[in-house]
């Protein structure tokens, strides 16, 4: 009998590496933080199907309805809120292998790598919200036609849509890319045969899409409702052409060099080195990319997660020029280690001084000799690399440049990937997470817990008035209690436990009262 099992290889266990990480990255205390106001505004909806409250499912029916199985299944926490990006999320490090005969065996690889650790990705694929699930759909769903899998892509392509209005904005920008691909590319030969979509494969995905739209937007046919999200996505999106977020411009550019310096650096070197040598490969990742960033800078109702669009082409360019560099074939490797632990060093001093200089005056003596002191680190840096390549060759130089350079760009992306994804303590506001964010939310629960605890005998058994505050947040972190919503807080009324913005205190009886943080924004 013969085995027709496929061996592990070396390839196989670098990629399981990468998913692991990924998974990692986005699993890890998934539900320590508390949920925002975005957030807890689609967990509640799937607690409230749940529990068969009959709600506006909204936009994202994708995300209420798959979170509403794993509520009815288990529980509802902050874990199981979040766990569906998450995956969705987790599942992109994969993507690469769709695409590997085209990128290469080895720029795939490193694809997969860096899509495992990117911040950005990685901050939305721990937001309990339909943009990571609208990303990995369609960006699956194109990988799944490009392979000739009809139904699949339609399956995909459908549970994009009514994932929210973030699924239009990507189509928009692909179909962007596209366009400037096509401008920018030469054209084709006379013979070649023209590039036409077949009606039977088309129909085929439509038909999937259709049935998704269907059982999944009505979760088969539990939530009429949800049949409306297609409609209520699209409506969203548009409405952003005209509305304005108030989230500025410069956010978007900080947010590229400052949480994925590693993938802005060799992306842009592998952009130009592409561009020169007119590569195909180079101009459509080149369209895709810059077809993200304009829109994304020029949408009036833009968030820093609607760069998320373009961070796989900036990644895949990251992989192509970074695997220009593996070509240790005639270097003495210990000469590349000694360049790269020089260069590493070298620029590792020269950030920690471009620190300690942030606010200084530079028109005083004082901030100017730092200033020079800054100029001579990177002059050493050159110097240095100039006499590896005089006394060894211009390939250790290169190679330890490039190597040195790319270990200290890793691990500033490490760093702020811990940062985004909330890992790192003590935990700061991220431009990649939506404000605002919610403060002792962990604090507020525990004292709630403790007053019907001492007066019911157990948890969850007091009823709470809010008065004057109603957050998606607030009823979230209380969807255990009895909730009662009142104006504001009257001397006519007693109740055994009220929250209450710390202006709105007018009692008659006294209170023994506890103050805290909600919202931190900053």
């Amino acid at each position: 009998m013969s085995d027709d099992s496929r061996p592990i290889t070396l390839e196989h266990a670098l990629y399981a590496l990468a998913l692991a990480a990924g998974l990692g990255f986005r699993l890890l205390h998934l539900g320590a933080l508390p949920l925002s106001d975005l957030e807890a505004d689609g967990a509640l909806r799937a607690l409230q199907l749940v529990r068969g409250e009959g709600p506006a499912i909204g936009a994202n029916a994708a995300y209420v309805h798959l979170t509403a199985v794993l509520f009815y299944l288990f529980d509802a926490t902050n874990f199981l809120a979040r766990f569906w990006p998450a995956l969705a999320g987790a599942s992109l490090v994969l993507l690469p292998l769709a695409f590997r005969e085209r990128l290469g065996k080895l720029p795939a690889l490193l694809l997969a790598c860096g899509l495992a650790i990117d911040p950005g990705l990685a901050a939305l694929s721990r937001q309990a919200a339909g943009p990571m699930l609208a990303i990995a759909a369609l960006l699956w769903a194109w990988a799944a036609w490009r392979h000739g899998r009809r139904a699949l892509a339609g399956v995909l392509a459908g549970l994009a849509l009514l994932s929210g209005p973030v699924a239009w904005f990507g189509l928009l920008v692909l179909l962007a890319g596209w366009g400037l691909a096509a401008g920018f590319l030469p054209a084709p030969p006379p013979d070649a045969p023209p590039a036409r979509l077949r009606w039977p494969e088309v129909r085929t995905s439509l038909a999937w899409a259709a049935g998704t739209l269907l059982f999944v937007g009505t979760l088969f046919g539990l939530s009429l409702p949800g049949l409306g999200a297609v409609l209520d996505g699209l409506i969203a999106s548009l409405r952003g052409w005209w509305t304005v977020s108030g989230t500025p411009v410069v956010h978007l550019l900080a947010a590229l060099p400052a949480y994925a310096p590693l993938a802005l650096v060799l992306g842009l070197v592998g952009l130009v080195r592409g561009l020169l040598r007119r590569d195909e490969l180079t101009l459509r990742l080149g369209a895709w990319l810059l077809a993200g960033l304009l829109l994304a800078l020029v949408y009036p109702g833009r968030q820093v997660a609607d760069l998320a669009w373009m961070l796989a082409a900036q990644w895949a360019l990251a992989a192509l020029e970074l695997g220009r560099h593996f070509d240790f074939a005639g270097s003495n490797p210990w000469e590349v280690a000694g360049a790269a632990v020089l260069s590493l060093a070298l620029l590792t001093s020269t950030w920690f001084y471009l620190l300690s200089m942030v606010g200084l005056d530079l028109s005083v003596e004082f901030g100017r000799m730092r200033l020079f002191v800054l100029l001579g680190l990177m002059l050493m840096l050159a110097i240095a690399l100039l006499l590896v390549a005089y006394g060894w060759s211009t390939a250790v130089a290169r190679l330890g440049a490039v190597w040195g350079g790319g270990a200290m760009l890793f691990f500033l992306t490490i760093a702020s990937l811990t940062g985004a994804t909330g890992l790192r303590e003590p935990r700061t506001v991220e431009l990649w997470a939506p404000p605002p964010q919610v403060g002792q939310a962990d604090l507020l629960l525990e004292t709630v817990d403790e007053v019907s605890t001492l007066n019911e005998g157990m948890p969850g058994a007091l009823p709470v008035t809010l008065a004057g505050v109603d957050t998606p947040a607030l009823r979230w972190l209380l969807r255990d209690y009895a909730i009662e919503y009142v104006p504001a807080l009257t001397p006519s009324l007693t109740p055994p436990l009220g929250i209450t913005p710390e202006t709105q205190l007018d009692l008659a009886a006294a209170y023994r009262g506890q103050d805290f943080a909600w919202y931190q924004v900053s």
